[in-house]
């Protein structure tokens, strides 16, 4: 890992940590909620093994998510797509893409999330076609989201759900979403007890 993404993510961990000890006030709607530092890892990992070249991110964010999924797809020449309607963060996250060096990996589509993969639903262009997709929005519309997703991500492809385990109380709801997932036969899925919990699942068919 070269040192202007590991210097950036550095920043943002300290960030992020502060923001989830209550040792910075932060209004609601500019707090980071970022994925947990070993959930980048997991992220990073699953790329590199995956060799993916497309990504589709739902939730961006301040970017911390994304320039640890951009560090491992970025060596396949591969490129993201990321999701998200905060203003705010938008320009927070392009100033930590140009700190990390990761700018020319990702592509930001700014709005309601439900509508822009609705668009994505539609395009031929992207039928089958993610290989990789993080799911790091709203809980009251991840099904919704899902359904969307499934079509546009390939057979073999892989996409995750964050906050399966925690903040506590979307548990219940997140373990409806799993229960929901394991009906359907086109794909495998597990909850796993990595960051705030990630739900893993393959599209095999």
């Amino acid at each position: 890992m070269n040192s202007s993404i590991k210097d950036t993510l550095d920043y943002l961990e300290i960030q992020s940590e502060l923001e989830r000890s209550r040792n910075v006030d932060v209004i609601p709607e500019d707090r980071m909620l970022a994925i947990t530092k070993d959930t980048g890892e997991f992220l990073n990992m699953l790329l590199r093994l995956k060799n993916a070249k497309n990504m589709l991110e739902i939730g961006m964010s301040v970017g911390y998510s994304t320039i640890w999924c951009a560090e491992a797809i970025s060596e396949q020449s591969g490129k993201i797509i990321s999701i998200e309607k905060n203003p705010n963060k938008i320009n927070r996250a392009k100033e930590n893409f140009l700190k990390a060096g990761v700018k020319d990996t990702i592509t930001i589509k700014e709005g309601l999330a439900i509508e822009i993969l609705a668009e994505l639903n539609q395009n031929i262009k992207y039928k089958n076609f993610f290989d990789v997709v993080l799911i790091d929005a709203d809980k009251e519309n991840v099904k919704e989201y899902f359904d969307l997703i499934l079509p546009i991500v390939n057979i073999g492809g892989f996409i995750i759900t964050d906050n399966m385990l925690y903040p506590e109380k979307y548990r219940e709801e997140m373990k409806k979403f799993s229960d929901y997932l394991k009906e359907n036969p086109k794909l495998r899925t597990i909850t796993s007890s990595i960051g705030n919990g990630e739900e893993i699942t393959i599209k095999i068919k």
